[in-house]
């Protein structure tokens, strides 16, 4: 396989699992599957060792912020984010160093135009002098990938979040104002934004950063409250993550004069 058509592999496959994990935390649970948390203990393989950790680590929060199951929520994502936050300073590294080989890159792609193989080859020599992955940003994102249908389905199944009322939204049900949809929506707006910003982005890339806030707003307005609850906590985790992990690329960067 050329390297060209592993790079547009590589954003396409970046695109299939961000829609596939769309759907299957969009698809695979239902309004009516709602549970305690030791009646997961009787579930199926996923939610007997994974989920009941999740949804009883939630129940246990509560119970330090008496019985607020908003901040139960808030300290969860915040660990689980910290928990993986080396797999995605993993993943920046990978792609600041892919982006300081690009005009080398293209100096490769130029020079061996009407060589294939010997662009690829090439190409192959640099990352190894560089000890650059090219996959090595698609790793992270599998491993995180249960982690957050994990959290997902502990906030969706457990029923003492559903009658939970926190602010003015009732976590059971969708958000009577549309508040908490267009902040979830606008975050994730955000979220891409500076991701783009940091990683100029083509084709399909650009227009999932622009169809993904749209899809997040359209599943917010139907889920129960604490799932966009978990999205917004989620987005602003990483907007301030992306702000302190990029602050400095510009000056590492930067060729020097």
């Amino acid at each position: 396989m050329s390297l060209n058509k592993l790079f547009s592999n590589r954003k396409w496959l970046l695109v299939a699992v961000s829609v596939l994990l769309i759907v299957v935390l969009s698809g695979c649970t239902s309004t009516t599957t709602t549970l305690k948390t030791e009646d997961l203990l009787q579930g199926n393989f996923w939610e007997r060792n994974v989920v009941y950790y999740f949804s009883l680590a939630l129940d246990t929060f509560a119970g330090w912020f008496s019985g607020e199951y908003g901040f139960a929520i808030l300290l969860l994502t915040v660990i689980v984010r910290l928990c993986i936050l080396p797999l995605t300073v993993k993943q920046m590294r990978s792609s600041k160093e892919m982006q300081k080989l690009q005009p080398q890159l293209a100096e490769i792609k130029k020079k061996h135009k009407d060589n294939p193989q010997k662009q690829q080859e090439e190409t192959m020599k640099l990352f190894q002098q560089h000890n650059v992955n090219p996959l090595a940003g698609c790793l992270p994102i599998f491993i995180q990938m249960p982690v957050f249908i994990a959290l997902y389905n502990s906030i969706y199944m457990n029923s003492a979040i559903r009658e939970h009322t926190f602010l003015w939204l009732k976590l059971g049900e969708a958000d009577p104002f549309y508040v908490l949809p267009v902040v979830a929506a606008l975050t994730t707006f955000v979220q891409s934004k500076m991701m783009a910003s940091q990683n100029p982005m083509q084709g399909p890339m650009q227009f999932m950063m622009l169809i993904f806030p749209v899809l997040i707003f359209v599943m917010s307005i139907n889920f129960p409250a604490a799932l966009p609850l978990y999205w917004v906590y989620s987005n602003v985790f990483t907007i301030v993550q992306n702000y302190f992990l990029y602050r400095d690329k510009d000056k590492e960067v930067r060729p020097a004069k």
